[in-house]
């Protein structure tokens, strides 16, 4: 009898037991979260991690702690991203890059090995030239660029395979010229090719415009149109390639946030709600638009998706510049 009453008694607790509300899920976040920025601190994307990661708390009541992992020209970083536990504590914020690394041999990550949350910027390349240089618009640059022997003129913004690159790659494709028509000299970034840009060493700078801002107030460097289906609300006066040369071809740098294979949907959904409501407070549009930075958003399935695009789109580019191992 005491036996049965046990299991009337057991069964009674395991049927209460199943009308309660799981707490794991219904209590994330417990702890700290951690940021990965796979880029040094002070740059453009720990800039935005930062701010991003500040509305963040807000939302979330939890401390966001953004912590660098530099090195290996991303690959660092977004290793750690990767190798984390899926549970939700460890973040990154991930960039394009994760589309061309593995095209050129460096890593064998790809965005499959992410799980995609939200994407939070996108950053469009301009065409930066000097200010008393020897073009006056972006059609006299493609003249003179066709005009010319290969490789006599030169650019720079970034490492060798870096976004910027790819992108005037790209470019130059879209307008029927070979990939490395224009001699490409790796930099450690923008801000450096820039100043080499205004002394006369370097003819281009295929960055974001925000990136030339300095030199452009300081009217050492011009901007010549924006490779963005629409103009910049921070750079007004600077034309689209469409309306400057009837192209439609536009490319960039995104940024996002990601967390590793594997990651609880509930969770995910939890974080993408939480981001959202960050991306839209007025501590990043803010400081998005003082900086000149783009806004771009994308949920967890979109952002997916367009990374997906984004791989095959610069896996063609990195073949056709020559760099594909």
């Amino acid at each position: 009898m005491k036996t049965s009453i046990n299991k009337r008694h057991l069964a009674g607790l395991l049927g209460l037991s199943l009308l309660l509300p799981l707490p794991a899920l219904a209590d994330y976040p417990e702890k700290p979260i951690t940021l990965i920025v796979p880029w040094a601190a002070g740059g453009g994307t720990d800039a935005t991690a930062r701010t991003i990661a500040a509305a963040l708390e807000e939302e979330l009541g939890q401390t966001v702690n953004v912590v660098n992992r530099t090195g290996g020209s991303g690959v660092v970083g977004h290793t750690a991203m990767a190798m984390a536990k899926p549970d939700g504590y460890t973040l990154g914020l991930i960039t394009g890059e994760i589309n061309m690394m593995h095209w050129q041999g460096l890593t064998q990550l790809t965005y499959k090995d992410y799980t995609p949350i939200a994407q939070i910027n996108y950053d469009y390349a301009g065409i930066q030239v000097a200010a008393d240089g020897p073009f006056d618009s972006v059609q006299s640059l493609v003249d003179k660029i066709g005009a010319e022997p290969a490789r006599t003129y030169t650019a720079s913004g970034t490492g060798q395979g870096g976004v910027w690159h790819l992108a005037f790659a790209g470019f130059l494709l879209d307008q029927g010229m070979e990939a490395d028509r224009v001699s490409w000299i790796p930099s450690q970034g923008a801000a450096p090719a820039m100043t080499e840009m205004a002394a006369g060493s370097i003819d281009i700078v295929p960055s974001s415009v925000p990136e030339g801002r300095s030199m452009i107030e300081a009217g050492k460097a011009k901007s010549l149109a924006i490779m963005a289906p629409e103009r910049l609300a921070s750079f007004p006066d600077v034309p689209t390639l469409k309306e400057a040369i009837g192209s439609d071809y536009t490319i960039g740098e995104w940024r996002g946030i990601a967390g590793p294979k594997g990651m609880d949907p509930e969770v995910v959904k939890t974080l993408e709600t939480a981001i959202e409501a960050a991306y839209n407070s007025d501590t990043y549009q803010n400081f998005m638009a003082k900086q000149g930075f783009g806004t771009e958003w994308r949920g967890a399935d979109d952002f997916g998706q367009f990374m997906a695009e984004q791989d095959e789109r610069f896996g063609k580019i990195v073949e056709q510049v020559g760099l594909a191992k």
